[in-house]
């Protein structure tokens, strides 16, 4: 399985990143989650992104003004701001519209029923899923659990969701599971064995979809003198 080739120090990062989407009361593992836990790190590549711009100050900040705290950031996390920007449609505007009309916990609202909706479909048993199918997911997850049991402290940040965090299983974006498809892929380049935070901080930054290009748009960075520098830190020290 995928997370058992992760070093310790990525085995924590992933940990870190499910906390973080819990503070933020985000139902989605993203990309986003994974950056964030990624720049926090003591390890080179996160030195060198955080030389770069990229603190976990300002990619949170980047994050929540993006979209926001609460179960409605579900309703924003997958669109792609700049596309939307060239076409003239502003998503603050859009949201700031829908709250004043509805409230201001209107997309909250209804990001939690669009999630407890995709939940009960998952689990209904009128699907007719084979049984083997069930105990076999069951397993994968239980197995998933036990790899990601790394010890780490409660993710501190600068913002948090009112009300209940997300509890239990906080799935993958499919962008994220792109994102950790490039990690594996970075490691298989250079010929090594274990998934570290470099090859993490590479298969984000290699994203072309998603969170990630507009937070490093809107920081400054650029995905490619990214991408050389932490190679070059990585060389020096080799």
């Amino acid at each position: 399985m995928m997370f058992e080739r992760f070093a310790p120090d990525a085995r924590t990062v992933i940990v870190h990143a499910q906390e973080h989407a819990r503070r933020l009361g985000h139902h989605y593992l993203g990309c986003e989650h994974l950056l964030l836990a990624v720049v926090a790190t003591d390890q080179p590549a996160s030195v060198v992104l955080r030389e770069h711009g990229l603190t976990p100050e300002r990619v949170e900040e980047e994050i929540v003004r993006q979209v926001g705290l609460g179960a409605g950031s579900l309703l924003f996390g997958t669109l792609n701001r700049d596309a939307l920007a060239a076409i003239g449609i502003d998503l603050d505007a859009v949201r700031a519209r829908i709250e004043e009309s509805f409230g201001p916990e209107a997309l909250t609202r209804a990001g939690r029923t669009v999630h407890r909706g995709t939940r009960m479909s998952r689990l209904n048993p009128r699907r007719g899923v084979p049984p083997t199918l069930v105990r076999r997911w069951r397993r994968r997850r239980r197995a998933r659990g036990a790899v990601l049991t790394a010890s780490a402290p409660a993710c501190a940040g600068l913002h948090e969701a009112t009300g209940a965090r997300p509890s239990g299983h906080i799935p993958f974006t499919p962008r994220a599971k792109e994102s950790l498809a490039n990690t594996v892929r970075e490691a298989q380049a250079r010929h090594d064995d274990t998934i570290g935070i470099e090859h993490l901080a590479l298969g984000l930054i290699a994203m072309n979809g998603g969170l990630v290009p507009s937070v490093l748009s809107a920081l400054g960075a650029s995905a490619p003198a990214l991408r050389a520098a932490i190679l070059d830190r990585y060389r020096q020290a080799s």
